[in-house]
């Protein structure tokens, strides 16, 4: 087996699409990508899948769903020689925006069809659950909590899910450390990000590299409605790091210390966790086709932010 694809019926857009399996190996057959192909049945089974692809010593196994089927397959991928593949089809699509990967089926299959390069990203890990793009607590866990249970999403829904979450929410009182220094702090959200954003272009930590050795901690203190709001618009913007209620620290590691235990997400699924989390990089440890630089531009970085064509 020199390729799997993974496919999730139950991401984003693909829920919305039945015919999206009949589509996905019609333009298989027509890109000349010739693999084999399984469906996930439930949480977890993509992870499965993946480590049966290592094993069996596939080159290339290609996620096709949101970022949760992403994290799947992923976790079976890391610190090996096989290859990560993304065709998007969820709500946010945060690694996919972040690295300017293709969101048309064709073009992301191309690339899963060797027409593009590997490169090795960085991952993170939170007390022994990995995350490819980004990990956090407080609001964005506790919306990422309702927002799963949807029958229907979008940015519209996720935008409706936080602002309900936001008139329910509590603050957590942090201590934060990192090998240099640490800081307590009250907080509504505690971000970890591996690339810039969350999905649909929310840029939680702009500047934040996948290729750098480091994470970007982003905490948002306290505000109002009001301020929240104008939160929510530098957010999009790409200038939340300007606000003097947020605080940015990059690092390869971070201990977080809360007052209690509760939730927290990777990649947008939801866990319970305790009241300590041990956060770390994992340097290059994730090998991805990514688009090919412009051909005029010879000191473009191993990972760069190219839009796809």
């Amino acid at each position: 087996m020199k390729t799997r694809v993974i496919f999730n019926p139950n991401s984003g857009l693909n829920r919305r699409r039945p015919d999206m399996a009949n589509r996905l190996a019609a333009r298989m057959r027509v890109i000349g990508l010739a693999a084999d192909v399984v469906v996930t049945t439930g949480p977890g089974h993509a992870t499965t899948l993946a480590r049966e692809a290592v094993a069996a010593g596939a080159e290339t196994v290609v996620a096709v769903g949101g970022d949760g089927t992403m994290n799947e397959v992923a976790q079976a991928l890391i610190g090996t020689p096989t290859a990560l593949a993304l065709v998007p089809c969820g709500s946010g699509n945060g690694l996919a925006l972040h690295l300017g990967l293709p969101r048309s089926l064709d073009a992301a299959l191309a690339l899963a069809a060797g027409r593009g390069r590997v490169a090795t990203i960085d991952t993170g890990v939170v007390d022994g659950r990995p995350f490819i793009n980004a990990m956090g607590l407080g609001l964005d866990a506790e919306v990422s909590h309702r927002f799963n249970r949807l029958t229907r999403r979008g940015l519209l829904a996720y935008v409706r899910t936080a602002l309900a979450a936001w008139r329910g929410l509590r603050t957590e009182r942090c201590r934060i450390d990192t090998a240099t220094g640490g800081f307590e702090t009250e907080a509504v959200i505690v971000a970890v990000a591996n690339s810039d954003q969350y999905g649909n272009n929310a840029r939680i930590a702009p500047g934040a590299r996948v290729d750098d050795g480091q994470l970007d901690l982003v905490v948002i203190r306290p505000v109002g409605l009001l301020g929240a709001a104008v939160l929510a618009g530098r957010l999009f913007g790409g200038t939340l790091l300007a606000s003097g209620r947020v605080k940015h620290v990059r690092a390869t590691s971070f201990t977080l210390r809360r007052e209690a235990a509760g939730l927290i997400h990777t990649d947008g699924e939801t866990h319970l966790a305790g009241s300590e989390l041990r956060i770390a990089v994992c340097p290059r440890s994730l090998r991805l086709w990514v688009p090919e630089p412009p051909a005029d531009d010879l000191a473009l970085p191993a990972v760069t932010n190219l839009r796809a064509s």
